[in-house]
């Protein structure tokens, strides 16, 4: 897909964000905007899938592990055609999509989350398993940086890095913002890259926000043969989002306002 494509992809995956945030007045908006530009590179220029058959046994695979930012899955799979997307005006209404990523829900989710730390495991004894079977599909988990505080996503990459397994690629939404404040105060992660380096990964980093930069990176893997591969996604929380919504702790909590809200969608036209 070219570039002017993925751009009006990615925004209107931001507007459905908002739609859902504002209309069910909740929270995690910024976690959700972060990771847009991520989500739409693999679902329209990287991963083989195909919305007409979602349980393809050829396809490849991801685990969306920072699950309480759903809003930016879900859209981008209607985006993609996986299901209608009037569906989207359910979420977190009585019987419609749950605030937490969930499988069977709709087509296209893999894995059911929440509980930070899991996700990466999850699509770690996938890749393991595809490798012990001889085949060929790639398994893609999306991580916050606050969930690689957990002790069991570092069990993960220790194991992925032991077994080389360089059909896995692991991508961290680098906003630098968690729960309780900024990553550097809470528990700092740096030298990150070097830390992934040190338990066999290969490492790239990017601009989160730049499209062409991450389907460059991506659309060559494994960075490496024999070695999983992992994507450091420098993002900002809330991006495109107004001012006092961007790069705030607050938009893991704070439903978007009226005038937020239509700020927002204002910027993207």
């Amino acid at each position: 897909m070219n570039k002017h494509k993925l751009l009006k992809s990615a925004n209107n995956v931001r507007k459905s964000i908002m739609d859902m945030a504002y209309t069910a007045q909740s929270a995690h908006a910024g976690g959700s905007l972060s990771c847009v530009d991520i989500l739409t590179v693999l679902y329209f220029s990287i991963m083989k899938i195909n919305p007409q058959k979602p349980l393809d046994p050829t396809r490849d695979r991801l685990i969306f592990s920072k699950a309480h930012d759903c809003k930016a899955l879900y859209a981008v799979l209607a985006e993609k055609s996986f299901f209608n997307s009037e569906k989207l005006n359910t979420y977190e209404m009585d019987g419609g999509l749950p605030g937490h990523s969930t499988r069977n829900i709709v087509p296209g989710i893999e894995a059911s989350a929440g509980s930070l730390g899991h996700g990466l495991s999850i699509a770690t004894g996938i890749a393991y398993a595809k490798k012990l079977d001889k085949k060929s599909q790639k398994v893609f988990a999306i991580l916050s940086d606050g969930e690689c505080d957990e002790g069991s996503t570092w069990e993960a990459i220790l194991f992925a890095g032991h077994h080389k397994l360089d059909n896995l690629i692991a991508i961290v939404d680098y906003n630098k913002l968690q729960a309780y404040g900024r990553i550097s105060e809470v528990l700092e992660l740096e030298p990150f890259a070097d830390k992934w380096k040190a338990f066999g990964w290969e490492v790239r980093e990017v601009d989160g926000h730049n499209i062409d930069g991450i389907e460059s990176i991506l659309i060559n893997l494994p960075f490496r043969k024999g070695k999983p591969s992992v994507l450091l996604a420098h993002t900002i929380k809330g991006y495109l989002g107004v001012k006092k919504y961007v790069d705030q702790v607050s938009s893991q909590y704070k439903p978007p306002t009226e005038e937020e809200y239509e700020k927002v969608l204002g910027g993207m036209k």
